[in-house]
Formats: structure tokens, sequence, C-alpha cells
């Protein structure tokens, strides 16, 4: 995709020098081995700039429902504690509905962070002059990463080997062909998480500048309802995937291990 000037554009500008001299410490293009250059920081200082945002935000509501008796009163105008608990509310929601509620509640750090900073990195699209994280392969690929070795980690410690075992399917001989096949699934995950966010959020950022650039007055209006639905759909699908994907790790599967070499 072609590259953006932001206003993080111009003020790491003045330390073009000195980040031009540290470029090598990022290393070459994921896609076409490309050599970094002092741009290269730019998706990660977003990045960056989002997370403390997104700490400062959720400090802040966990300030406001630290008094109790505060806390069950809802409130009758959108406040930071509103958003928080309409928006996080859904997803763990959503959670429930994929995992169950003590899964949902034990998991639901990792999945409530990955909703606020996917959401936040999208909101930016929105803003004329800001930066966009999630345009840029290297951040939806870290933040999948992320995810990726999450549940993993989680689907090893709930189920030990029978994580692995169960990759092979019930059919002992049919067993090396699904254990490649499921392998190759799981591999591919953070892949598919990373591209889908780059590409769907890229694309709306460009046709967003665009006709920004040809006409600035209501004719993008459009296009920016467009550009919310597309940052809630997003969020929607990045969120609803990483929870799918930690259910899916947590299942418990030694009853059904033990289950089929009862029958046999």
């Amino acid at each position: 995709m072609p590259e953006h000037t932001s206003w993080l554009t111009f003020l790491l500008e003045h330390m073009k020098d000195t980040l031009s001299q540290n470029a090598h410490n990022i290393g070459a293009s994921f896609v076409d081995n490309h050599p970094a250059d002092w741009r290269s920081f730019e998706p990660i200082t977003t990045a960056l700039f989002i997370a403390v945002i997104v700490l400062a935000l959720a400090l802040g509501a966990r300030a406001r429902l630290s008094n109790v008796d505060e806390a069950v009163i809802p409130e009758d105008k959108l406040t930071l504690r509103t958003f928080m608990e309409v928006f996080l509310g859904y997803f763990y929601d959503l959670s429930k509905s994929i995992m169950g509620p003590e899964r949902a509640k034990k998991y639901f750090s990792i999945i409530g962070a990955s909703a606020l900073f996917v959401f936040f990195c999208n909101v930016m699209a929105l803003l004329p002059g800001f930066p966009i994280a999630t345009t840029s392969l290297s951040i939806t690929l870290g933040c999948a990463l992320v995810v990726f070795f999450v549940f993993n980690f989680y689907g090893f410690a709930t189920n030990g080997g029978a994580y692995l075992k169960h990759m092979a399917g019930p059919v002992w001989y049919l067993a090396p062909l699904i254990f490649v096949i499921e392998l190759f699934s799981t591999l591919v995950r953070p892949l598919t998480l990373a591209v889908r966010l780059m590409l769907n959020m890229a694309v709306d950022h460009l046709l967003l500048s665009i006709f920004l650039g040809l006409v600035a007055v209501l004719v993008p209006v459009p296009l920016m309802v467009l550009g919310v639905l597309v940052i809630l759909i997003q969020t929607l699908v990045f969120t609803m995937l990483t929870a799918i994907y930690i259910g899916l790790a947590t299942e418990p599967m030694h009853h059904d291990h033990d289950e089929h070499h009862a029958h046999h």
C-alpha cells in the first residue's frame, strides 16, 4: 500500500538521521524484503501511542469503578465508564456465548485488550492527519502472533499433550493426514488474521483519503459512514476469532480422548 503522511511523519522527520542509523534493527520488510528506513518507525510509534491511550482509558475506567456504591448506579450520559461497560460488555457476552461464562471470565483479559487495541487503532482512520497502525502488516501480524502464542499456551496449559494429540483426530489410520491438515490450519491462523485486518483498513483509509483530497465537504460523508462500519466489523471479526481460537484450544479434551479408547 502507498505511504501516507501524517503529523507523526513530520514529527519523526526531525529525528530522521537518528532513526535511519537504527533502522537496521527493525530488519527488512516481511513481504518484499525492502530495507527499513526512518519511516518504518511510524507504525511502531503509532501502536505504542495507541497502547498508552488504551492503558490510560482502562486505568481511568477502573478508577471510576473503584467506588462500589457509585459503580452500581448507571450514568445518564455517555462517559468513559459507560463506553467501557457497553463496549467490553458486548465482547464479554460474545465470549460467554463461545466458551461459556467460566472460561470467558478467565481469558477475557486478552480478548478485551485485543478488542480495545484494534478498535482504537482503527478509529484513527476517521481522523484526518492521524496515522493508522493497523494499515501496517508488521503491526497486525504482531497482534496476530500474540493471539497465536496465547491460545496455544492456554491450550497446552489446559489439556497438556492431549492438545497436540487432538489434532490427529479420533481415527488412527487417518491420523497422519488429519494432523498435517490441522497443524497447517493452526499455523496459518496468524497470517489470515493479520492480512485480513491490514488489507481492509488500508483500503478503507486509502479510499477515504482520495475522496477527502478531491472534495473535502459532504461528498466523503457516505464513505466515512462506510468507514465506521469497516472499523466495527474488523474489530468484531478479530476479537471474535481470538475468542474462538482460545475457546477451541481450551476445550477439555481428556474426556473425549479417554472415551474413544473406552469404546475400543
